[in-house]
Protein backbone atom coordinates (compact mmCIF):
# COMPACT_ATOMS: atom_id res chain seq x y z
CA UNK A 1 0.00 0.00 0.00
CA UNK A 2 1.15 3.61 -1.13
CA UNK A 3 2.07 5.70 2.06
CA UNK A 4 0.30 9.15 2.35
CA UNK A 5 2.71 11.83 2.62
CA UNK A 6 0.80 15.02 4.66
CA UNK A 7 1.22 18.59 2.30
CA UNK A 8 1.77 21.87 3.36
CA UNK A 9 -1.24 22.45 1.01
CA UNK A 10 -3.40 19.63 2.78
CA UNK A 11 -2.84 21.64 6.58
CA UNK A 12 -3.07 25.06 5.15
CA UNK A 13 -6.83 23.78 3.85
CA UNK A 14 -7.15 21.94 7.23
CA UNK A 15 -6.42 25.55 8.69
CA UNK A 16 -8.70 27.42 6.37
CA UNK A 17 -11.84 25.23 6.95
CA UNK A 18 -11.43 26.00 10.59
CA UNK A 19 -11.23 29.10 10.44
CA UNK A 20 -13.85 29.86 7.93
CA UNK A 21 -16.54 29.01 11.04
CA UNK A 22 -16.31 31.29 13.98
CA UNK A 23 -18.11 29.59 16.10
CA UNK A 24 -14.80 27.77 16.17
CA UNK A 25 -12.85 30.15 17.94
CA UNK A 26 -16.25 30.73 20.71
CA UNK A 27 -15.34 27.12 21.28
CA UNK A 28 -11.78 26.76 21.45
CA UNK A 29 -11.82 29.77 24.08
CA UNK A 30 -14.11 27.66 26.37
CA UNK A 31 -12.43 24.14 25.94
CA UNK A 32 -9.03 25.54 26.18
CA UNK A 33 -9.92 27.20 29.57
CA UNK A 34 -11.78 24.75 31.22
CA UNK A 35 -10.71 21.48 29.75
CA UNK A 36 -13.31 19.64 26.94
CA UNK A 37 -14.85 17.58 29.52
CA UNK A 38 -15.89 21.05 31.67
CA UNK A 39 -16.63 22.80 28.11
CA UNK A 40 -18.75 19.73 26.96
CA UNK A 41 -20.81 19.13 30.05
CA UNK A 42 -24.53 18.59 29.71
CA UNK A 43 -25.64 20.34 33.00
CA UNK A 44 -29.73 19.09 31.92
CA UNK A 45 -28.50 15.27 33.12
CA UNK A 46 -29.17 16.73 36.97
CA UNK A 47 -32.44 16.85 36.65
CA UNK A 48 -33.02 13.50 34.96
CA UNK A 49 -30.75 11.57 37.92
CA UNK A 50 -32.53 12.83 41.30
CA UNK A 51 -31.61 10.11 43.34
CA UNK A 52 -34.86 9.26 44.47
CA UNK A 53 -35.82 4.95 44.38
CA UNK A 54 -38.45 2.95 44.49
CA UNK A 55 -35.94 0.28 45.66
CA UNK A 56 -33.17 1.18 47.64
CA UNK A 57 -31.53 -0.92 50.37
CA UNK A 58 -30.69 0.42 54.31
CA UNK A 59 -26.71 1.31 53.64
CA UNK A 60 -24.85 4.01 55.45
CA UNK A 61 -21.24 4.52 55.35
CA UNK A 62 -19.10 3.66 52.00
CA UNK A 63 -15.61 2.45 51.58
CA UNK A 64 -11.91 4.09 49.97
CA UNK A 65 -9.51 1.96 48.20
CA UNK A 66 -7.72 5.06 47.32
CA UNK A 67 -4.67 4.15 45.02
CA UNK A 68 -5.18 1.20 44.52
CA UNK A 69 -6.98 -1.53 42.11
CA UNK A 70 -8.85 -3.45 44.62
CA UNK A 71 -12.67 -2.48 43.35
CA UNK A 72 -13.10 -6.02 42.82
CA UNK A 73 -12.28 -6.90 46.35
CA UNK A 74 -14.41 -3.82 48.27
CA UNK A 75 -17.49 -4.38 45.85
CA UNK A 76 -17.42 -8.22 47.33
CA UNK A 77 -16.89 -7.13 50.67
CA UNK A 78 -19.68 -4.59 50.63
CA UNK A 79 -21.90 -6.89 49.64
CA UNK A 80 -21.23 -9.43 52.14
CA UNK A 81 -21.14 -6.49 55.05
CA UNK A 82 -24.53 -5.66 53.65
CA UNK A 83 -25.81 -9.01 54.28
CA UNK A 84 -24.49 -8.46 57.85
CA UNK A 85 -25.64 -5.56 58.64
CA UNK A 86 -29.15 -6.19 57.60
CA UNK A 87 -29.13 -9.38 59.69
CA UNK A 88 -27.26 -8.62 62.82
CA UNK A 89 -28.72 -4.88 62.80
CA UNK A 90 -25.68 -2.80 62.01
CA UNK A 91 -25.42 -1.08 58.48
CA UNK A 92 -22.29 0.48 59.30
CA UNK A 93 -19.95 -2.39 60.09
CA UNK A 94 -17.02 -2.82 57.76
CA UNK A 95 -14.91 -5.38 56.36
CA UNK A 96 -11.00 -5.86 56.24
CA UNK A 97 -9.96 -5.69 52.42
CA UNK A 98 -6.03 -5.51 53.53
CA UNK A 99 -6.87 -9.32 55.50
CA UNK A 100 -7.73 -10.33 51.83
CA UNK A 101 -5.56 -8.30 49.94
CA UNK A 102 -2.55 -10.01 51.77
CA UNK A 103 -3.75 -13.44 50.54
CA UNK A 104 -4.66 -12.51 47.26
CA UNK A 105 -0.17 -11.45 47.21
CA UNK A 106 0.36 -15.16 47.93
CA UNK A 107 -1.88 -16.80 46.01
CA UNK A 108 -1.53 -14.77 42.70
CA UNK A 109 2.22 -15.44 43.50
CA UNK A 110 1.81 -19.68 43.89
CA UNK A 111 -0.46 -19.44 40.16
CA UNK A 112 2.16 -16.69 38.63
CA UNK A 113 4.96 -19.32 39.40
CA UNK A 114 2.76 -22.57 38.06
CA UNK A 115 1.92 -20.67 34.65
CA UNK A 116 5.64 -19.39 34.55
CA UNK A 117 6.74 -23.26 34.54
CA UNK A 118 4.08 -24.62 32.69
CA UNK A 119 5.33 -22.38 29.62
CA UNK A 120 8.97 -22.79 30.02
CA UNK A 121 9.01 -24.36 26.32
CA UNK A 122 8.08 -20.66 24.73
CA UNK A 123 10.31 -17.94 23.86
CA UNK A 124 9.81 -14.70 26.38
CA UNK A 125 8.61 -13.23 23.04
CA UNK A 126 5.68 -15.66 23.03
CA UNK A 127 1.78 -13.93 23.45
CA UNK A 128 1.15 -16.18 26.34
CA UNK A 129 4.52 -15.65 28.12
CA UNK A 130 4.34 -11.75 27.90
CA UNK A 131 0.74 -11.62 29.05
CA UNK A 132 1.88 -13.56 32.33
CA UNK A 133 4.91 -11.78 32.97
CA UNK A 134 2.53 -8.42 32.23
CA UNK A 135 0.68 -9.95 35.28
CA UNK A 136 3.04 -9.45 37.70
CA UNK A 137 2.12 -7.76 40.84
CA UNK A 138 -1.22 -6.20 39.52
CA UNK A 139 -3.86 -4.89 41.88
CA UNK A 140 -7.13 -5.83 39.25
CA UNK A 141 -9.21 -8.81 39.91
CA UNK A 142 -12.71 -10.84 39.46
CA UNK A 143 -15.69 -11.71 41.37
CA UNK A 144 -14.69 -15.13 41.59
CA UNK A 145 -11.02 -14.02 42.83
CA UNK A 146 -12.76 -12.39 45.55
CA UNK A 147 -14.79 -15.35 46.89
CA UNK A 148 -11.92 -18.13 46.31
CA UNK A 149 -10.34 -15.31 48.75
CA UNK A 150 -13.03 -15.75 51.21
CA UNK A 151 -13.60 -19.15 51.10
CA UNK A 152 -10.00 -20.18 51.71
CA UNK A 153 -9.46 -17.77 54.29
CA UNK A 154 -12.34 -15.94 55.54
CA UNK A 155 -13.01 -12.44 56.20
CA UNK A 156 -12.31 -10.02 59.51
CA UNK A 157 -13.92 -7.26 60.65
CA UNK A 158 -12.25 -3.83 59.01
CA UNK A 159 -11.03 -2.77 62.92
CA UNK A 160 -8.99 -6.18 63.27
CA UNK A 161 -6.76 -5.90 60.21
CA UNK A 162 -6.72 -2.25 59.33
CA UNK A 163 -5.32 -0.18 56.16
CA UNK A 164 -2.18 0.68 55.94
CA UNK A 165 0.52 2.61 53.49
CA UNK A 166 1.25 0.36 51.50
CA UNK A 167 -2.97 -1.02 50.71
CA UNK A 168 -4.12 2.84 50.17
CA UNK A 169 -1.46 3.31 47.70
CA UNK A 170 -0.02 -0.04 46.45
CA UNK A 171 2.29 1.41 43.85
CA UNK A 172 5.28 0.51 45.77
CA UNK A 173 4.31 -2.56 46.55
CA UNK A 174 3.02 -3.36 42.98
CA UNK A 175 6.28 -2.54 41.89
CA UNK A 176 8.48 -4.40 44.03
CA UNK A 177 6.37 -7.86 43.55
CA UNK A 178 6.03 -7.23 40.06
CA UNK A 179 9.98 -6.60 39.59
CA UNK A 180 10.86 -9.88 41.86
CA UNK A 181 8.38 -12.12 40.51
CA UNK A 182 9.77 -11.60 36.62
CA UNK A 183 12.96 -12.30 37.94
CA UNK A 184 11.90 -15.41 40.00
CA UNK A 185 10.63 -16.34 36.34
CA UNK A 186 13.59 -16.38 34.43
CA UNK A 187 15.46 -18.47 36.94
CA UNK A 188 12.10 -21.02 37.13
CA UNK A 189 12.04 -21.11 33.29
CA UNK A 190 16.25 -21.85 33.02
CA UNK A 191 15.60 -24.78 35.50
CA UNK A 192 12.78 -26.18 33.68
CA UNK A 193 14.28 -25.78 30.49
CA UNK A 194 17.42 -28.05 31.84
CA UNK A 195 14.93 -30.42 33.87
CA UNK A 196 16.06 -29.77 37.62
CA UNK A 197 13.07 -30.33 38.92
CA UNK A 198 14.40 -30.86 42.64
CA UNK A 199 16.11 -27.74 42.35
CA UNK A 200 13.39 -26.34 40.95
CA UNK A 201 10.50 -27.29 43.45
CA UNK A 202 12.99 -25.83 46.00
CA UNK A 203 13.44 -22.20 44.02
CA UNK A 204 9.60 -21.82 43.93
CA UNK A 205 8.99 -22.23 47.25
CA UNK A 206 11.77 -20.13 48.47
CA UNK A 207 10.19 -17.74 46.15
CA UNK A 208 7.12 -17.90 47.73
CA UNK A 209 8.35 -17.46 51.07
CA UNK A 210 10.36 -14.35 49.97
CA UNK A 211 6.79 -12.97 48.68
CA UNK A 212 5.46 -14.04 52.15
CA UNK A 213 8.03 -11.94 53.79
CA UNK A 214 7.60 -8.88 51.80
CA UNK A 215 3.47 -8.77 52.05
CA UNK A 216 3.98 -8.98 55.85
CA UNK A 217 6.42 -6.30 55.90
CA UNK A 218 4.44 -4.12 53.66
CA UNK A 219 1.02 -4.82 54.98
CA UNK A 220 1.08 -6.75 58.13
CA UNK A 221 0.24 -10.37 58.64
CA UNK A 222 -3.15 -11.71 58.68
CA UNK A 223 -4.33 -12.17 62.44
CA UNK A 224 -5.05 -15.90 63.44
CA UNK A 225 -8.05 -15.27 66.01
CA UNK A 226 -9.42 -11.99 66.90
CA UNK A 227 -12.28 -10.90 69.14
CA UNK A 228 -15.31 -9.78 66.90
CA UNK A 229 -16.89 -6.56 69.09
CA UNK A 230 -18.87 -3.91 68.08
CA UNK A 231 -22.64 -1.82 68.57
CA UNK A 232 -25.42 -2.98 66.23
CA UNK A 233 -27.84 0.11 65.44
CA UNK A 234 -29.81 0.64 68.37
CA UNK A 235 -26.64 0.61 70.92
CA UNK A 236 -26.85 -3.18 71.57
CA UNK A 237 -23.37 -4.33 72.26
CA UNK A 238 -22.00 -7.66 71.07
CA UNK A 239 -18.69 -9.35 71.95
CA UNK A 240 -17.96 -13.23 70.71
CA UNK A 241 -14.22 -14.06 71.72
CA UNK A 242 -10.93 -16.15 69.88
CA UNK A 243 -12.66 -16.37 66.30
CA UNK A 244 -10.72 -17.20 63.87
CA UNK A 245 -11.43 -15.95 60.33
CA UNK A 246 -12.88 -19.00 59.02
CA UNK A 247 -15.04 -19.60 62.18
CA UNK A 248 -16.24 -16.09 61.64
CA UNK A 249 -17.08 -16.26 58.25
CA UNK A 250 -19.23 -19.59 58.92
CA UNK A 251 -20.62 -18.94 62.07
CA UNK A 252 -22.24 -15.07 60.96
CA UNK A 253 -22.50 -15.72 56.98
CA UNK A 254 -23.87 -19.10 57.11
CA UNK A 255 -26.51 -18.42 55.13
CA UNK A 256 -24.48 -17.28 51.74
CA UNK A 257 -23.57 -20.11 49.70
CA UNK A 258 -20.91 -18.49 47.25
CA UNK A 259 -20.98 -21.42 44.99
CA UNK A 260 -25.07 -20.14 44.15
CA UNK A 261 -23.77 -16.88 42.31
CA UNK A 262 -23.30 -16.40 38.92
CA UNK A 263 -21.31 -14.02 36.70
CA UNK A 264 -24.11 -12.51 33.74
CA UNK A 265 -21.83 -10.75 31.21
CA UNK A 266 -22.72 -9.28 28.21
CA UNK A 267 -20.48 -8.68 25.83
CA UNK A 268 -21.64 -8.61 22.29
CA UNK A 269 -18.36 -9.98 20.20
CA UNK A 270 -18.98 -12.90 21.77
CA UNK A 271 -21.30 -15.93 21.41
CA UNK A 272 -24.48 -15.31 23.33
CA UNK A 273 -25.67 -18.18 26.00
CA UNK A 274 -22.26 -19.36 26.71
CA UNK A 275 -20.36 -20.02 29.43
CA UNK A 276 -16.39 -18.54 29.19
CA UNK A 277 -13.67 -19.06 31.82
CA UNK A 278 -10.29 -16.91 32.08
CA UNK A 279 -7.83 -19.17 33.29
CA UNK A 280 -5.03 -16.65 32.88
CA UNK A 281 -7.22 -14.49 35.92
CA UNK A 282 -7.68 -17.55 38.38
CA UNK A 283 -5.98 -16.64 41.82
CA UNK A 284 -6.38 -19.54 44.14
CA UNK A 285 -5.66 -22.98 43.02
CA UNK A 286 -8.68 -25.45 43.98
CA UNK A 287 -10.83 -22.49 44.28
CA UNK A 288 -13.31 -20.78 41.60
CA UNK A 289 -12.48 -20.15 38.25
CA UNK A 290 -13.40 -17.19 36.51
CA UNK A 291 -16.43 -18.06 34.78
CA UNK A 292 -18.62 -15.42 32.71
CA UNK A 293 -22.22 -16.66 31.24
CA UNK A 294 -23.07 -14.21 28.22
CA UNK A 295 -26.40 -13.34 27.45
CA UNK A 296 -28.38 -10.39 26.46
CA UNK A 297 -28.06 -7.46 28.08
CA UNK A 298 -32.13 -7.79 29.26
CA UNK A 299 -31.07 -10.21 31.67
CA UNK A 300 -28.60 -8.70 33.69
CA UNK A 301 -30.99 -5.68 34.85
CA UNK A 302 -33.81 -8.88 35.16
CA UNK A 303 -31.92 -10.49 37.39
CA UNK A 304 -30.34 -7.42 39.14
CA UNK A 305 -33.43 -5.98 40.09
CA UNK A 306 -35.28 -8.82 41.03
CA UNK A 307 -31.77 -9.23 43.95
CA UNK A 308 -32.32 -5.85 45.04
CA UNK A 309 -35.77 -6.17 45.38
CA UNK A 310 -35.35 -9.28 47.76
CA UNK A 311 -33.03 -7.21 49.66
CA UNK A 312 -29.56 -8.16 48.39
CA UNK A 313 -27.17 -5.78 47.22
CA UNK A 314 -25.49 -6.75 43.62
CA UNK A 315 -21.73 -6.40 42.48
CA UNK A 316 -21.28 -5.22 38.80
CA UNK A 317 -18.45 -4.72 36.37
CA UNK A 318 -18.65 -1.38 34.31
CA UNK A 319 -16.45 0.84 32.41
CA UNK A 320 -16.59 3.66 34.84
CA UNK A 321 -14.20 6.16 33.16
CA UNK A 322 -17.08 6.43 30.49
CA UNK A 323 -19.45 9.37 31.00
CA UNK A 324 -18.89 10.36 35.09
CA UNK A 325 -18.41 12.83 37.03
CA UNK A 326 -16.59 12.43 40.02
CA UNK A 327 -17.66 15.26 42.19
CA UNK A 328 -21.17 14.59 41.35
CA UNK A 329 -21.56 11.26 40.75
CA UNK A 330 -23.17 11.08 37.83
CA UNK A 331 -22.84 8.23 35.26
CA UNK A 332 -25.12 9.50 32.45
CA UNK A 333 -24.60 8.63 28.71
CA UNK A 334 -25.31 12.24 27.84
CA UNK A 335 -23.56 13.55 30.75
CA UNK A 336 -20.68 14.98 27.93
CA UNK A 337 -21.30 16.33 24.46
CA UNK A 338 -17.68 15.72 23.14
CA UNK A 339 -19.11 15.05 19.29
CA UNK A 340 -21.23 18.00 19.59
CA UNK A 341 -18.00 20.07 20.78
CA UNK A 342 -16.06 18.75 18.37
CA UNK A 343 -18.26 17.90 15.65
CA UNK A 344 -17.70 15.02 14.69
CA UNK A 345 -19.27 11.50 15.33
CA UNK A 346 -17.25 8.97 17.21
CA UNK A 347 -19.62 6.84 18.12
CA UNK A 348 -19.33 2.75 18.53
CA UNK A 349 -21.94 0.06 19.74
CA UNK A 350 -20.87 -1.62 22.54
CA UNK A 351 -19.49 -4.69 20.28
CA UNK A 352 -17.44 -2.41 18.02
CA UNK A 353 -15.83 -1.10 21.46
CA UNK A 354 -15.09 -4.18 22.73
CA UNK A 355 -13.72 -5.28 19.52
CA UNK A 356 -11.52 -2.17 19.07
CA UNK A 357 -10.32 -2.39 22.78
CA UNK A 358 -12.39 1.04 23.74
CA UNK A 359 -14.90 -0.35 26.05
CA UNK A 360 -13.37 -2.63 28.79
CA UNK A 361 -14.18 -3.95 32.43
CA UNK A 362 -12.43 -1.15 34.33
CA UNK A 363 -14.16 -1.12 37.71
CA UNK A 364 -16.68 -3.03 39.48
CA UNK A 365 -18.78 -1.09 41.73
CA UNK A 366 -21.88 -2.69 44.26
CA UNK A 367 -25.83 -1.65 43.18
CA UNK A 368 -27.78 -0.60 46.16
CA UNK A 369 -31.07 0.48 44.63
CA UNK A 370 -32.85 0.93 41.25
CA UNK A 371 -35.97 3.43 40.45
CA UNK A 372 -38.95 1.95 38.67
CA UNK A 373 -42.46 3.62 36.75
CA UNK A 374 -44.08 0.69 35.44
CA UNK A 375 -41.51 -1.83 34.10
CA UNK A 376 -39.11 1.11 33.31
CA UNK A 377 -36.30 1.97 35.03
CA UNK A 378 -35.08 5.24 35.52
CA UNK A 379 -32.01 5.02 37.91
CA UNK A 380 -29.21 2.82 39.48
CA UNK A 381 -28.59 3.87 43.27
CA UNK A 382 -24.58 3.20 43.09
CA UNK A 383 -22.14 2.33 45.74
CA UNK A 384 -18.80 2.97 44.95
CA UNK A 385 -15.14 2.69 46.94
CA UNK A 386 -13.99 6.09 46.10
CA UNK A 387 -14.49 7.66 49.34
CA UNK A 388 -17.30 9.85 50.86
CA UNK A 389 -15.93 12.68 49.05
CA UNK A 390 -17.18 11.81 45.36
CA UNK A 391 -20.62 11.98 44.60
CA UNK A 392 -23.48 12.28 47.11
CA UNK A 393 -21.12 10.91 50.21
CA UNK A 394 -20.31 8.12 47.55
CA UNK A 395 -23.03 7.48 46.57
CA UNK A 396 -23.65 7.54 42.29
CA UNK A 397 -26.39 7.70 40.49
CA UNK A 398 -26.69 5.86 37.23
CA UNK A 399 -29.44 6.51 34.16
CA UNK A 400 -30.34 3.01 32.46
CA UNK A 401 -28.88 4.34 29.19
CA UNK A 402 -25.12 3.63 30.83
CA UNK A 403 -26.64 0.16 32.50
CA UNK A 404 -27.24 -0.57 29.30
CA UNK A 405 -23.87 0.88 27.26
CA UNK A 406 -20.92 0.69 30.28
CA UNK A 407 -22.04 -2.35 32.36
CA UNK A 408 -20.42 -5.76 31.51
CA UNK A 409 -21.04 -7.85 34.35
CA UNK A 410 -23.55 -8.59 37.35
CA UNK A 411 -23.30 -10.83 40.10
CA UNK A 412 -26.70 -12.88 40.95
CA UNK A 413 -28.09 -15.41 42.53
CA UNK A 414 -28.34 -18.55 40.28
CA UNK A 415 -31.88 -19.09 41.22
CA UNK A 416 -32.74 -15.61 39.14
CA UNK A 417 -31.72 -17.14 36.36
CA UNK A 418 -33.75 -19.01 33.89
CA UNK A 419 -34.03 -23.03 34.11
CA UNK A 420 -31.63 -22.90 30.89
CA UNK A 421 -29.48 -19.96 32.21
CA UNK A 422 -28.08 -22.21 35.58
CA UNK A 423 -27.68 -25.40 32.71
CA UNK A 424 -25.47 -23.53 31.06
CA UNK A 425 -23.98 -22.18 34.30
CA UNK A 426 -22.92 -25.47 35.54
CA UNK A 427 -21.70 -26.70 32.81
CA UNK A 428 -18.46 -26.89 30.79
CA UNK A 429 -16.72 -23.13 30.17
CA UNK A 430 -14.86 -22.46 27.05
CA UNK A 431 -11.33 -20.85 28.51
CA UNK A 432 -10.05 -17.64 26.51
CA UNK A 433 -6.90 -15.93 26.31
CA UNK A 434 -5.42 -13.33 28.65
CA UNK A 435 -6.16 -10.71 25.79
CA UNK A 436 -9.47 -11.66 24.86
CA UNK A 437 -11.62 -8.19 25.18
CA UNK A 438 -13.13 -9.81 28.45
CA UNK A 439 -9.59 -9.68 30.24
Amino acid sequence: MKKHELTLQEIADFSAEFNADPKNQVVARAAKRSGVLEASFNDRVEGKLNRVFSTELDTDNVTNQKHSGRCWLFSALNVLRHGFGAKYNAKSFTLSQAYNFFWDKIERANIFYDQVIATADKPLDDREVRAILDSAGQDGGQWHMAISLVEKYGVVPSYVMPETFNTNDTTGLAGALGRKLKKDALVLRHLKQYGQEDELAAKRKEFLSQIYRMTALAVGEPPKHFDLEYRDDKKGYHLDKNLTPLEFFHKYFKDVDLSDYVVLTNAPDHEYNKLYSMPCEDNVNGKYEVQFLNVPMEYLSQAAIAQLKDGEAVWFGNDVLRQMDRKTGYLSTDLYKLDELFGIDSSMSKKERLETGVGEVSHAMTLVGVDEDKGDIRQWKVENSWGDKSGSKGFFVMDNDWFNEYVYEVVVHKKYLTADQVKLAEGEAMPLPAWDSLA
